[in-house]
């Protein structure tokens, strides 16, 4: 163990000791940002941007986007990326099989988008772990970030991958803080805030920035920052990416848990293996609902196993049904229990 590793240990130990609370707010201030002084200089290559990236890791920039694939071993993101961009990733349902980041790349509405199947994070990866911090450095790079996650193991795995990527100063579907910072060379510190700041105050500002041993300085909060805010504009090499969380292998859950899981903010619902079909429904004299579909998997398609994914007595009840969409020729088109539906298909049941 490093001597920057035992010095993170022993920064984190009183932090994680101490209550928060407005009294200790500065104490914990100067501690987060030695913290994060010490995992700078922890995951930073030495020798250059380019020291650490190794085999494997070196993924030229191409297209118009590019899209990272982040998560634990064996969740499904190498089968994910084969069924969209038919690229092979060594797919085994085993842990640890992707080592190298799998380049792949998809067109959509005339944008070429790079796919990236990065090797499953593991829990330290932020703190210089295994090659998590090659992985991530590839992450930061990324114009959007797929969190891909097994929805049958504990969704804790969710923070585990974002405590991962924040350390690695990376902020998912956050905007930047809202603060002004101008160093100078006289003048001392001159510290304004623009609203009620329930974290910081002028003493807790200067402590963080002295640790940075920045003694001149103009520093603006216009809404109600923390030190975390203070500290990622002070360091300047803060990434903010959009997140998708993917939550894969859904086709194991009931419908009753993948309601629930509709209700997840950024979050998409998948089966990497067996493809999903959604089916929208339409009230009488109402506008369809597309907020809540009806999911259906590939095979099982057709009018009755609609009915019959919603209630078993619903088919017994069924006079006809009218589809919208491509399934059909004319929309709404009157069709029986056998119409086999497409993908995004509306439907309306009329009941006998």
């Amino acid at each position: 163990m490093n001597s920057t590793v035992l010095s993170m240990l022993h920064v984190s130990s009183p932090m994680a000791r101490t209550q928060r609370n407005k009294a200790t707010a500065h104490h914990l201030g100067l501690l987060k940002a030695r913290l994060a002084k010490l995992r700078r200089e922890l995951i930073t290559p030495k020798g250059g941007a380019g020291a650490a990236t190794g085999e494997g890791f070196d993924v030229a920039k191409t297209g118009d986007a590019r899209i990272g694939f982040v998560g634990f071993p064996s969740v499904g993101k190498s089968t994910l990326l084969s069924n969209l961009a038919g690229v092979y990733s060594e797919v085994a349902a085993y842990e640890f099989t992707t080592l190298t980041t799998v380049p792949g790349v998809i067109r959509y509405k005339g944008a070429k988008i790079q796919l990236l199947d990065l090797p499953g994070i593991i829990e330290g990866a932020k703190d210089g772990k295994g090659r998590g911090r090659q992985v991530i450095a590839v992450a930061r790079t990324c114009n959007l970030i797929l969190i891909v996650l097994d929805v049958l193991k504990p969704l804790g795995h969710k923070k585990l991958i974002e405590h991962e990527l924040e350390g690695f100063g990376i902020r998912l579907n956050k905007q930047p803080p809202n603060i002004g910072f101008k160093r100078k060379d006289k003048g001392g510190i001159n510290f304004t805030a623009t609203c009620a700041q329930s974290e910081l105050d002028g003493e807790t500002v200067k402590s963080i920035l002295a640790e940075y041993k920045i003694h001149n300085a103009d520093i603006t909060l216009r809404s109600d920052s923390t030190a975390d805010d203070l500290i990622d504009v002070v360091e300047g090499n803060r990434v903010y990416v959009p997140c998708i969380y993917v939550l894969n292998k859904i086709d194991q859950i009931s419908i009753e848990e993948l309601d629930i899981i509709y209700k997840v903010p950024h979050c998409v619902p998948i089966s990497a293996h067996h493809q999903l079909f959604t089916r929208y429904t339409k009230p009488k004299g109402q506008l369809p609902d597309y907020t809540s579909p009806v999911v259906l998997p590939d095979g099982h398609t057709a009018v009755e196993d609609f009915c019959l994914k919603i209630h078993k007595n619903l088919l017994k009840e069924l006079k006809y049904a009218l589809v919208w969409g491509s399934s059909v020729k004319h929309n709404p088109q009157k069709v029986g229990k056998d119409h086999v539906m497409d993908d995004e298909d509306v439907i309306q049941l009329v009941k006998k």
